[in-house]
């Protein structure tokens, strides 16, 4: 196994800023990597891996505390893969609600610029719209 990868290669490794690698290992999603005598960072393959791990789950819009608790259950492999299923299945719903909020945005956006009149800003449609929250709230966005 290889254990002398700088954080700098790391990052490249992943795709993950360095600052980002940090900040996961300040929050404890990534062990804090053993250092030279020197204080520099040095990962092993396993840091790779686990860090490519974080940096999907992310991607796919995973929170934090979802992605330790993904983790952690990585440990038990032997463990039913139910409460992955039931996190998985959470997030799911999270992002299909979400779509329904943009598909909603949109179509308000799309009405706003259909109605526009291409004119002068005092008679914009759009300016019109936005100034008045109350449309907003009607429409419950």
């Amino acid at each position: 196994m290889n254990h002398d990868i700088s954080i700098g290669g790391l990052s490249r490794r992943t795709g993950v800023k360095v600052t980002t690698i940090r900040y996961y290992e300040g929050i404890g999603l990534m062990p804090e990597a053993p250092r030279t005598e020197g204080r520099r960072r040095l990962y092993d393959d396993r840091a790779v891996d686990r860090l490519a791990f974080i940096r999907h789950a992310r991607e796919l819009g995973f929170e934090v505390e979802v992605i330790r608790e993904l983790l952690n259950l990585t440990r038990q492999p032997q463990k039913s893969c139910v409460k992955v299923d039931a996190l998985a299945r959470e997030h799911l719903k999270a992002v299909t609600s979400r779509i329904a909020r943009l598909e909603a945005l949109k179509k308000e956006l799309e009405t706003m610029i259909r109605s526009c009149a291409k004119g002068r800003i005092a008679e914009c449609r759009i300016i019109d719209v936005l100034s008045h929250h109350e449309h907003c709230v009607s429409k419950n966005h």
